[in-house]
């Protein structure tokens, strides 16, 4: 949640409560939802029936007065545990409760009693460490979570609870997990708008993406193997309307479609109205549609409530096919911003444009970095193969990037000039001896530049000493030898450098490399 409101001292507010109900099976009835922010979740009515209309049936945010309101829409709802429970006067609003962890779990077994199996899934916390006190820590918030689950489970076994955290950030969950969290969690939230924001630049970063449900299933098979196959959501995702409005659009349609791809639950798009978070909504502040309205509406006309992806076409880089509404097979396809390249049938096909909803028949169409929709072909091509940065890398020993090379990277990429992320089949979550070399040139001698390596590492982001590039007007190398990395794209980079601002930026940058250092430094 971009901006949101704590909840008074010594109650959970009713407007943090959210709410949805779930059915019997256990499963999310639809992977499309969506989500309101401090204000617009006060306000239902402007928006609400907007989002019925597209066949939303699931809402991340309501007040339990609100349940008969949102029942009459179809639209099902479970509970997000947040604040501070009555008669703890020691942790303030917008700390995690565990100065009294029994009042803490009286509370959370009050609202399971109240909500009497209407709610089935409860996600604990939003996204922390936000809206945690600065010196709280992952095991702090494993106490809540130990306490919410026992208590939840013990009033309601077929509940679900869930464990937390902002954006991609894995590494807070599996401290959280070591910490005491293992074994006390039926699912997984995370945020990831970072990750959505490399695809919506088109910076390529779609392989980065599609990995985040596999990167917290490995950790989880390292960290708690029970638990390893639990579903996965996305209680958040958006983009801001001011990158313009149809990349909004776009952005939701790669965020579904890559989502679905790789196995995520329900992902509930913020929001549906604009509020006090930014222009995030499919309809802004005046109830007006934006482009990402109809893109939404697309693709819930064509995929259905629960889509089955079958698969990709090895030979384009963003292709996918899913077994959709009425079992009609709908392959959705966008290109990577320099590689437009063509479909062609022998017959005519329809083609989506998801951000109008127009309908082109025709046998043949070029495809840019603004997707399609295409009906009409079958399954035939569509493979379970994962997706890369255009070469297998799960045998190399380095990958490399050039600035300026026509070819981009080797199993490496630029987020932005100085924020790199590497194939995930070369390296993700597992920690292995590296070395990152980059090579650089000040560029006016008489100013002074330099960085520090910044990188994800076991205990989160990690930085390197200073390096002051010299001023002779050379290129020169510099290295770093680590061996506490865990690559998992928690802000979409992996590592960068970090200037402390653009005083120091004045320098330019040859190359990157990333060598597993117990092999010969080469790229395959």
């Amino acid at each position: 949640m971009r901006k949101t409101g704590w909840p008074g001292a010594g109650l959970l507010c009713l407007l943090c409560l959210l709410l949805f109900q779930f059915s019997a099976r256990g499963q999310f009835p639809a992977v499309f939802g969506i989500g309101g922010d401090s204000r617009t979740g006060r306000n239902l009515a402007p928006w609400i029936p907007q989002m019925a209309a597209i066949g939303i049936r699931m809402m991340r945010t309501a007040a339990p007065g609100q349940m008969d309101y949102l029942a009459g829409y179809h639209i099902q709802f479970g509970g997000l545990l947040l604040g501070t429970p009555p008669g703890d006067a020691v942790d303030a609003p917008g700390r995690l409760p565990v100065q009294d962890i029994p009042a803490w779990s009286a509370y959370v077994a009050d609202w399971v009693k109240k909500a009497g199996g209407r709610i089935q899934y409860w996600e604990v916390w939003n996204e922390p460490p936000n809206f945690t006190g600065r010196d709280q820590t992952p095991a702090d918030y494993a106490k809540i979570v130990v306490s919410a689950y026992d208590a939840a489970h013990g009033i309601d076994p077929g509940c679900k609870v869930g464990l937390a955290a902002k954006s991609v950030d894995v590494n807070y969950l599996e401290r959280a997990i070591q910490a005491g969290a293992k074994d006390h969690f039926d699912f997984v939230v995370l945020h990831p708008y970072e990750a959505l924001d490399a695809v919506a630049d088109c910076a390529g970063y779609e392989p980065g993406f599609l990995n985040i449900v596999p990167a917290v299933r490995k950790m989880l098979a390292a960290q708690d193997p029970a638990r390893e196959n639990v579903p996965i959501i996305f209680t958040e995702i958006g983009c801001d309307a001011r990158k313009g409005e149809d990349t909004q659009a776009q952005a939701l349609v790669k965020a579904y479609t890559l989502g679905i791809a790789q196995g995520v639950e329900c992902i509930e798009w913020f929001e549906g109205m604009d509020g006090d978070s930014g222009p995030m909504g499919l309809l802004d502040a005046k109830g007006r549609a934006r482009p990402a309205y109809t893109a939404m509406a697309q693709m819930i006309q064509y995929l259905g409530e629960r889509p089955e992806y079958l698969g990709r076409n090895p030979h384009d880089p963003c292709s996918f096919c899913f077994r959709g509404a009425g079992g009609r097979i709908v392959w959705i396809e966008w290109a990577r911003r320099d590689a437009p390249f063509r479909v062609q049938s022998g017959r005519a096909l329809d083609f989506v444009d998801p951000i109008t909803g127009k309908n082109e028949q025709t046998a043949a169409r070029d495809v840019t970095s603004s997707s399609v929709l295409i009906l009409g072909m079958g399954a035939d091509g569509a493979v379970k193969v994962p997706l890369g940065f255009g070469g297998d890398y799960s045998e190399a020993k380095s990958v490399s990037l050039i600035q300026g090379a026509p070819d981009g990277g080797h199993g490496l990429r630029a987020l932005s000039r100085t924020a790199f992320y590497v194939d995930p089949a070369f390296l993700t979550y597992t920690p292995e001896p590296i070395e990152i070399r980059v090579t650089v040139r000040r560029d006016d001698p008489a100013r002074n530049a330099g960085f520090k390596l910044r990188y994800e590492s076991t205990s989160g982001f990690k930085n390197s000493g200073w390096y002051t590039v010299p001023g002779d007007g050379q290129w020169h190398t510099m290295s770093w030898k680590i061996d506490d990395d865990e690559f998992v794209g928690m802000w979409a980079y992996e590592f960068c450098l970090d200037s402390d601002g653009d005083q120091y930026d004045k320098y330019s940058i040859r190359d990157v490399t990333v060598t597993k250092r117990d092999s010969p430094a080469e790229i395959q």
